[in-house]
């Protein structure tokens, strides 16, 4: 994504190191982050930006970032991979390229290494930091040193189409959310809006036909734009940390749930309880998904802003 990633044991022990996270949402993703990182061995602080979608590790000794990484994605989050450059000096021939590959790909979280004698310059895949790359090169005696220009923007841009595709999806996703939520809404609680909706309602279309039109649009809003939050909330609950998508999945799932069954079986239900809550299932995944775009559009706005103040 942006700058350097995890990898091996970090030949310094007292270098803070920095990697992107992807998937975290809300202050529970952070803290859940947090906690898997806080029981690597050799970890000393952890801290993680939810705006800029990054965690900073300080370590405490040696700190093996593949473990690192592997509890992350255990947490249920994401390490992109990141391309980078570097220049290698010492190379005079095709064993010393055969020899600078297989020092770079013996580094953990490397997942490919290529060198080019020519350029004298090697491009490396995967998750592994920068200091790891370079140290690994330094003990097989080719020091190096990083190539920042198009490779960093490279990464800049690869970020900023990220963000932009991230906040796309969101918006075709909150328009369809309030395209089909709208009418449920205003069947179910337009009477409290306008006098008589109520009774207009039960004397046109009936108000069991109203109730089987809000069970249809309320399941094309749970399976289409709300799928993310069932996709994402459900596995995180099950392997017992639930977040902010799992709240939402299982309150949304709880009122349609119910108001099926007030729907289709009745007789289930206690006398006088037999009520429909549609609305609030369809409603809240409208609000939610405009939370969200609101967010990826403020993060979309900081990472632009750090790329102009790097650039300066």
């Amino acid at each position: 994504m942006n700058a350097p990633t995890p990898t091996p044991a970090s030949p310094s022990a007292t270098a803070a190191l920095s990697l992107p996270v992807q998937g975290m949402s809300c202050a529970s993703c952070v803290g859940r982050v947090e906690k898997a990182v806080r029981k690597v061995q050799g970890v000393a602080e952890v801290s993680v930006n939810l705006a800029t979608e990054r965690i900073h590790i300080q370590p405490a000794g040696k700190l093996d970032m593949a473990a690192v990484v592997q509890a992350i994605e255990k947490a249920g989050y994401e390490v992109p991979s990141q391309t980078i450059e570097l220049a290698v000096d010492g190379m005079t021939c095709a064993s010393c390229v055969g020899r600078v590959e297989r020092a770079l790909k013996k580094v953990p979280g490397v997942t490919a290494a290529q060198v080019n004698l020519a350029t004298e310059r090697a491009t490396v895949q995967g998750s592994a930091t920068l200091e790891a790359l370079l140290a690994a090169l330094d003990k097989a005696g080719y020091p190096g040193q990083p190539i920042n220009t198009q490779a960093a923007r490279a990464q800049a841009e690869a970020q900023a189409a990220h963000k932009e595709a991230e906040y796309a999806a969101l918006q075709r996703d909150f328009t369809l959310a309030t395209v089909l939520a709208l009418p449920v809404f205003v069947l179910e609680m337009g009477s409290h809006l306008i006098p008589g909706m109520h009774h207009w309602v039960a004397g046109t279309i009936g108000l069991q036909n109203s109730w089987y039109l809000q069970c249809v649009l309320t399941a094309l809003v749970l399976l289409i734009p709300g799928r993310r939050f069932y996709t994402k909330g459900l596995p995180a609950l099950l392997r017992g940390g639930p977040d902010m998508n799992s709240l939402v999945a299982v309150g949304t799932l709880a009122a349609f749930s119910y108001s099926v069954v007030a729907t289709f079986l009745p007789s289930l239900l206690p006398a006088g309880t037999v009520n429909v809550y549609f609305e609030a299932a369809a409603v809240i995944v409208a609000l939610i998904l405009l939370g969200r775009m609101l967010e990826a559009r403020a993060k979309g706005r900081t990472s632009q802003a750090i790329q102009r103040l790097i650039g300066l």
